[in-house]
């Protein structure tokens, strides 16, 4: 008679033991002289209760600042960020200042208006809107 065998070849299957189911434990009574376990004291216990309130206490405190440093911090690099975009500008306006205040530039744009350079010793006149004139003399 051939049977399956599945498993571990080394072992034949006549010499496999039947499981063993482990004893089973009956509920004991404690012993009368055998000491009970007491719990804790009321002053331990609010000991420990203390001690958790004071760290949870001082871990919020430490992540309160935490956040407030950190808000600190981006309103520091936003406001560094404005400064540099606003340095680049009045930089680059800077530029436009110096561009529109260039002599020549002045002149050719007298030059295309129609106005001539004022010699030494001829005064300027201007005249207004309501025929009111002004004179002074050259610098």
């Amino acid at each position: 008679m051939t049977m399956q065998y599945y498993g571990n070849l080394a072992m034949s299957p006549a010499h496999k033991k039947p499981l063993e189911q482990p004893p089973q434990r009956r509920p004991q009574m404690p012993p009368a002289n055998r000491p009970r376990r007491r719990s804790i004291p009321l002053g331990e216990k609010l000991l420990y209760l203390l001690t958790v309130f004071v760290f949870v206490a001082v871990s919020s405190l430490v992540v309160y600042r935490y956040a407030g440093l950190y808000q600190m911090n981006r309103e520091i690099q936003t406001t560094t960020s404005q400064y540099e975009q606003e340095a680049e500008l009045t930089k680059d306006l800077q530029q436009e200042i110096n561009k529109l205040k260039d002599p020549s530039r002045v002149e050719k744009i007298g030059k295309e208006l129609g106005l001539e350079k004022a010699g030494v010793d001829q005064a300027i006149t201007v005249q207004g809107a309501g025929g009111q004139s002004a004179t002074a003399l050259a610098p």
